[in-house]
């Protein structure tokens, strides 16, 4: 009899063979290869639908505001206490966020004196909430979230507060001006030597241009029809990229070029049009990349700060415009800033498109390839443009 003892016993061992290992690794890349852009995707819905609920809380402030004083509230405005001043026009922003879930910092502003200006008191007075970045105003999606471009200059290294929601100054200019329904105050400016633009009595270098507080009552083409707020991507600290291609079709709509054919002032839906082409395939190199640089302050003849116009359709650059008198050889700000005769479109990191508020309150994605003459139709408020939501 033959006894075999336990510990001589060989027994089989179990493990992956490399080959086996080797297909394991493969499914488990296949697997993560299909299930990261999901996971991105439900990322990015997420980031969408918080988007869209702040500007539906704008919008929703931007209709309170309107219940309380009769008027929309305008893109730049003088306080009674600084009369002209060229940096003290509060924007459209600082008045609605009493409406908001920012009532705190509605409730720390002083009013009475100039937003910005950093060679008087007012510059401190509401430097406190004028450096913070408001969450409400801010796009989840925005890729440079938190990276101030103007400067407090009384601080070194200190920058304003910014925001990617922008209000509907109308347009295209050369079509109308200012037929939107975030427009400036008619007392917003009184000029300057450095900024000739004037939007009050006397001279002005677009002539009869006549404007008023917008009511509800002035939308005659439908407020479910007309933009009321949309996003601007933030701009980028100098130096800028060289040239369009340096740029980046990601980064285009937080710079600026000049136009290189321009739309004079009552040139019409044809020169609009051609004005437009020429934006949109322009690849000439860059003047400026300040868009959206703080909330707090505005000026009535500069879009792209807090304001956006329906010239240029969604994600599209800024464009100034070579037919318009405030944008002159010479001007320390040519082709700076867009002006009202220029192209400020809307934008945003969400894929396709933007998000715009409309003057019913709603809120609708419009896509990047809209029609230009329908985005034109959506940004007046009584150009009298019929509109069906299957265009866009």
């Amino acid at each position: 009899m033959v006894v075999f003892h336990q510990s001589s016993v060989r027994r089989p061992r179990r493990a992956f063979t490399l080959i086996e290992l080797l297909v394991v690794i493969a499914i488990i890349a296949v697997l993560i290869a299909l299930l990261l852009p999901a996971v991105q995707s439900a990322r990015e819905a997420a980031r969408r639908a918080q988007c869209t609920n702040n500007i539906k809380q704008l919008a929703l402030g931007i209709m309170n505001y309107e219940s309380s004083n009769t008027c929309f509230p305008m893109q730049s405005q003088n306080m009674s206490a600084q009369p002209g001043s060229n940096s003290s026009t509060p924007s459209w922003i600082p008045g609605i966020l009493q409406f908001t879930e920012a009532v705190p910092q509605y409730n720390a502003l002083n009013f009475n004196v100039d937003m910005i200006s950093s060679h008087s008191y007012g510059g401190w007075a509401n430097s406190t909430v004028g450096l913070m970045n408001i969450a409400i105003l801010q796009c989840p999606s925005e890729s440079r979230a938190g990276q101030g471009q103007y400067p407090f200059l009384a601080l070194p290294g200190v920058f304003y507060g910014m925001s990617n929601y922008v209000g509907n100054y109308g347009g295209p200019g050369p079509i109308s001006m200012m037929s939107g329904t975030i427009i400036p105050a008619n007392n917003a400016y009184i000029g300057s030597a450095y900024n000739p633009l004037t939007l009050a009595a006397g001279p002005n270098i677009y002539g009869s241009v006549t404007w008023a507080p917008v009511r509800i009552a002035s939308i005659t083409d439908g407020t479910s029809n007309t933009g009321l707020v949309s996003e601007r991507l933030l701009g980028i600290h100098s130096p800028y990229p060289g040239t369009v291609a340096a740029l980046g079709m990601a980064n285009l709509n937080r710079c600026s070029i000049h136009s290189p054919i321009g739309a004079a002032q009552g040139g019409g839906p044809v020169a609009a049009l051609q004005m437009y082409q020429s934006c949109a395939s322009a690849s000439t190199f860059i003047r400026f990349c300040g868009s959206a640089e703080q909330w707090l302050s505005g000026f009535p003849e500069w879009l792209m700060w807090q304001s956006y116009n329906h010239f240029g359709t969604p994600n599209q650059i800024n464009c100034t415009n070579t037919a318009d008198p405030q944008d002159h050889a010479g001007s320390p700000l040519v082709g700076y800033y867009v002006t009202p005769l220029g192209s400020a479109p809307p934008g945003s990191n969400h894929p396709g498109g933007v998000n715009v508020g409309f003057a019913d309150g709603s809120v609708h994605f419009i896509k990047s390839s809209v029609a230009p003459n329908t985005w034109w139709a959506l940004g007046s408020r009584s150009l009298g443009e019929v509109v069906s939501s299957d265009q866009y």
